[in-house]
């Protein structure tokens, strides 16, 4: 039976190269969603979330083709703070490129002039607390030809710093994803361009070729919008987890009865506590406006809060429509989107079960014979 499921592995992997191919070769995309085979799925006895999980892993898949890299000379690079997870992050993607790539850590700046005074680029990967101060001590070594960026997620106070310090290029970088991703594939890089951005555009082909999704934006408008999609949704994440802390619910018996949506907002906050807490904190506590908004989004909290308590449903159905009309049509992809997270959750926890019932069975029967064979 082993050998026959390897078999078959191995063709529909070859199947699945050339429909890659195929799609790649296509000037014009070919939608092959569930209705066209919907008939031919029902014969088959394969479930319809199957194939439409084949049908966007291969076109997400073009997104890794590597026939449109840009050929470019290898560059000397310096990642301060290389170490650290984001910096190990990025260090391997120069790696890949072909790049020349050297670590300068926090032991390591006794040899800061060799690391840093003859590289095309320094990328200071560090926490918020100490950047402001990596900038300055590092800029001390830097030549006027050596481009200088960093990865903070704070732009203004960082830029500013990093363009009074260096004369060189410079350009400010907010990666929106966590530690922990394996490519860069559809994950979202802010770029806030300061001084020289040619001398960068390196580094940003790399970034898209390896299907990263380059958004630009000033060091102002940055801050501004990250209020919300990083302070306010850390401070949101972390107060459930805390109620469910104090409260000392049974987490894994919750998700016995829990929705895939539940189960997602255990996931996050998982995702949140597996970070360190000491990033978390900086985050939240960046700057005076983050620290004002989260006392605002408390507020409303405490305001929704009393119609519950008071039961007042009228004023609650109220709310709640408002906040439908204000959304209206911006929620239109991410319900889509949302519905096909929970499509491949279930299909990965229904995967789990299966394996987990096949392994407890594997596991009687092991048991059955050696006890047999005691006997």
């Amino acid at each position: 039976m082993q050998q026959e499921l390897r078999q078959i592995d191995q063709e529909i992997i070859q199947l699945l190269g050339k429909r890659i191919a195929a799609l790649s070769e296509s000037s014009t995309f070919v939608e092959t969603t569930l209705p066209n085979y919907k008939v031919i799925l029902q014969q088959a006895g394969v479930p319809n979330f199957i194939w439409q999980n084949i049908v966007v892993g291969c076109t997400a898949a073009l997104a890794r083709k590597k026939a449109n890299i840009k050929q470019t000379k290898p560059r000397r690079v310096t990642v301060i703070g290389g170490r650290g997870a984001m910096g190990r992050f990025f260090s391997q993607q120069l790696l890949n490129a072909g790049h020349d790539v050297n670590i300068l850590d926090h032991d390591d700046w006794h040899k800061a002039e060799c690391l840093l005074s003859q590289v095309d680029l320094v990328l200071i990967c560090v926490p918020i607390d100490c950047t402001l101060e990596v900038i300055k001590k590092a800029s001390k070594y830097l030549s006027p030809t050596t481009a200088l960026a960093d990865i903070t997620s704070i732009k203004s106070p960082i830029m500013s710093a990093m363009l009074s310090h260096h004369s060189g290029a410079v350009i400010g970088l907010h990666p929106m994803f966590a530690p922990g991703v394996k490519s860069l594939l559809s994950q979202k890089i802010v770029v806030c361009s300061g001084r020289m951005q040619p001398r960068f555009q390196w580094f940003l082909d790399l970034m898209e070729d390896e299907g990263g999704k380059l958004v630009f934006s000033t060091p102002e408008e940055h801050d501004k919008i990250m209020v919300i999609v990083q302070a306010i949704r850390h401070f949101a994440t972390l107060s459930l987890g805390s109620f469910l802390s104090e409260e000392r619910i049974n987490i894994d018996r919750s998700l016995d009865f829990s929705t895939p949506v539940y189960r997602q907002e255990i996931g996050i906050i998982s995702r949140l506590i597996a970070q360190s807490a000491t990033m978390i904190v900086d985050i939240i506590l960046a700057t005076p406006e983050r620290r004002k908004a989260i006392a605002r989004f408390a507020n409303t909290n405490n305001r929704l809060a009393q119609l519950v308590i008071q039961g007042d449903r009228d004023s609650l159905i109220s709310e709640l429509q408002g906040v439908q009309s204000f959304f209206k049509q911006a929620t239109t992809d991410s319900f889509e989107e949302s519905n096909y997270v929970i499509d491949a959750l279930t299909a990965l926890l229904t995967a789990n079960e299966v394996k987990q019932a096949s392994d407890k069975k594997v596991g009687i029967k092991s048991y059955q014979l050696q006890n047999s064979s005691v006997g």
